[in-house]
């Protein structure tokens, strides 16, 4: 009974783990959020770009980058960059699929019935993996591709801001979150062998006192 009752006591603090990985997902929720609405992915003199939009601010000296014709204001995205529309699809599906993550790890949470958990569990990961490797694709063909054109920027220096960083702290509480969720497996498993390792040791007891008595009872 005590080996059942620490088995019991390790999923307990594991759950710990699991809100851990249920808060990171929240948190990914908010950055990709911030980075898709931002246009502080690239800046530049006078320019700010983003997935959706590039803006153009007063007084900014020409020619313009990518010798844009335009007034000072906000824009789509540019229709010639197919690495920014790229990246935005890419970062669109990674915001999805984390919610459908943090979902499913929240229902995780909810259950009480172990199988049921690990399977909304074992569904997380999956999701969170393939947020993970649409974020990484993105935040890499951007600046690659971006330097391909870096010729037509007619600007001297150009840096990422602090969207682009945000969408790499994404990363790191995606990592996060599913490492935190790949434990509860383990920690599953060694829960059903633990219990099936009591059942035995109760199940062995009972039939040593059985044979225990018929030997009493033959002395008699």
């Amino acid at each position: 009974m005590i080996m059942y009752t620490v088995a019991e006591d390790r999923i307990g603090d594991n759950e710990i783990a699991q809100v851990i990985a249920f808060i990171c997902g929240i948190i990914v929720v908010l950055l990709m959020i911030m980075g898709l609405a931002s246009t502080d992915w690239l800046m530049a003199l006078g320019w700010r770009q983003g997935l959706f939009a590039h803006c153009i601010e007063e007084g900014a000296p020409t020619p313009l980058p990518f010798n844009m014709p335009d007034p000072p204001g906000c824009y789509p995205a540019r229709d010639s960059a197919a690495y920014i529309k790229a990246a935005a699809a890419l970062c669109v599906v990674c915001l999805l699929t984390d919610i459908a993550a943090t979902i499913l790890t929240g229902l995780g949470l909810r259950t009480q019935d172990h199988r049921v958990k690990h399977k909304y569990y074992r569904f997380a990961v999956f999701c969170m993996a393939i947020a993970l490797v649409s974020l990484l694709i993105a935040l890499i063909i951007y600046p690659i591709c971006f330097a391909a054109e870096l010729n037509l920027g007619n600007r001297t220096n150009w840096e990422f801001g602090w969207a682009y960083g945000v969408g790499w702290g994404a990363v790191i509480f995606l990592v996060g979150g599913a490492v935190l969720l790949l434990c509860e497996k383990e920690s599953e498993e060694i829960y059903y062998k633990e219990k099936k390792t009591v059942r035995d040791d109760i199940g062995g007891g009972s039939m040593m006192g059985h044979h225990a008595g018929r030997s009493g009872t033959q002395l008699a």
